[in-house]
């Protein structure tokens, strides 16, 4: 298993592996295309990839911000997944501590992300739990949004 930075050559199996991941969403091809450029550009973001020896089997995207709390940098996982066949195989694990040290780094003082699925994996790696998340809706997610709590509203 190699973890890597993302590149440009990734999109399509970054776009298959995301696809997987969205239950909120619907992940559409041209929106994907223009963020995923976007994201690689940014230097506020990072998108690490697990390649096994053909393909592409995981990723995680994160974000690095100024906080006021924080008295400087955090970073943000916004999304990790790791396609079934890989999983348990230590590939999310992987992808986190290449995130963490990414954002070491660059100075940040804490990891942080949200999720529903997965608590006891983030536990077992060191995470504790801290907050409670929220969300409102602002635009339309598309089929998939009055399933996923809250009626959306437009800007």
């Amino acid at each position: 298993m190699r973890i890597r930075p993302a590149t440009s050559k990734d999109e399509e199996q970054v776009f298959r592996l995301a696809k997987a991941l969205a239950t909120s969403f619907e992940v559409r091809r041209e929106s994907f295309s223009t963020s995923f450029g976007e994201v690689l550009a940014s230097q506020s973001s990072e998108v690490i990839v697990a390649e096994d020896k053909t393909r592409l089997v995981g990723y995680v995207f994160g974000l690095h911000h100024h906080a006021f709390y924080a008295n400087g940098l955090v970073s943000w996982v916004e999304e990790i997944f790791v396609e079934e066949a890989s999983r348990r195989k230590g590939v999310g694990e992987q992808l986190m501590r290449a995130f963490e040290h990414r954002a070491c780094e660059r100075g940040s003082r804490l990891v942080a992300l949200a999720t529903r699925r997965a608590a006891s994996f983030y536990a077992a790696i060191g995470y504790a739990e801290s907050a409670t998340y929220f969300r409102k809706l602002l635009q339309e997610a598309g089929p998939a949004s009055a399933a996923n709590g809250g009626q959306a509203r437009r800007c």
